[in-house]
């Protein structure tokens, strides 16, 4: 068995009662269980373990269609997410036993050690088997974070020459974003509509700045945009959270090592 270490959802009090599942056993047992991704639906479509469905635990009737999914079948149910420090496949098993959904249990290395271990049972941008070499490394995606204070002044110097886009949903947005007359919005719920803004910037040859709510969501918004071959991009490091933070502080921030 592995280690509790790294695992932090294991050792937390309040998923106490969660049962896990692990990466080798969840592989042997995958004919026997149903795995379900408690990501957003754009995560889902990048990267998933093939043959799962797809029920975002933020989604307002996630308890509702679990309990549909239980009707359905009496395997066993595996929730999943990004791994880790990810917390939604527990929320996800805690949700569903709190409504009477019983034999759940929370997959918690997550999609990426998944694709790596098993390539051939995971798919990226609908392909499969995954190569390691498609997925894209932490370090790729830090090399295109930029600070608050970074990214605020290199997307105002020159408004003819960029294209600043906030992705967050309505609900994360609440009201404007914080470069009025300057920036779009385009939430990733539609991503077709996304797709247009990023080729219209990429046509004109302008530089895209591109934040979301905590700095997350971005790396898998960088798979659509390497695919689309654009060369001139980055993201806000700590997303709109870490904008707040700085504009509270009162102070410039510095680029984490």
């Amino acid at each position: 068995a592995f280690s509790d270490e790294g695992f932090p959802g294991r050792v937390l009090e309040k998923y106490k009662e969660v049962p896990f599942i692990e990466l080798p056993e969840l592989y042997q047992r995958l004919a026997d269980v149903v795995v379900v991704d408690a990501r957003s639906k754009f995560e889902f479509d990048t990267l998933r373990i093939k043959g799962a469905i797809n029920i975002p635990v933020v989604y307002d009737y996630f308890e509702r269609d679990i309990k549909i999914l239980r009707n359905k079948t009496s395997k066993p149910i595996v929730f999943y997410c990004n791994g880790h420090t990810c917390m939604k496949s527990y929320i996800a098993t805690k949700k569903a036993m709190a409504v009477g959904v019983q034999d759940v249990y929370a997959y918690d290395a997550g999609v990426f050690e998944w694709a790596r271990a098993y390539p051939d049972k995971a798919s990226l941008l609908g392909k499969s088997p995954v190569r390691a070499k498609d997925i894209i490394s932490k370090k790729k995606l830090k090399a295109r974070m930029l600070d608050p204070d970074s990214f605020s002044d290199k997307a105002t110097r020159n408004p003819s020459s960029v294209s600043i886009i906030d992705i967050r949903d309505k609900y994360q947005r609440a009201a404007v974003g914080f470069f009025p007359g300057l920036e779009k919005w385009s939430s990733l719920n539609d991503m077709r509509e996304l797709y247009q803004k990023i080729k219209l910037a990429k046509r004109h040859h302008k530089t895209l700045y591109i934040y979301d709510e905590v700095g997350k969501q971005v790396r898998w918004l960088q798979y659509a945009l390497e695919q689309l071959g654009v060369k001139k991009y980055y993201f806000m490091e700590k997303g709109a959270m870490g904008y707040y933070k700085m504009i509270s502080h009162g102070s410039k921030t510095t680029t984490l090592n």
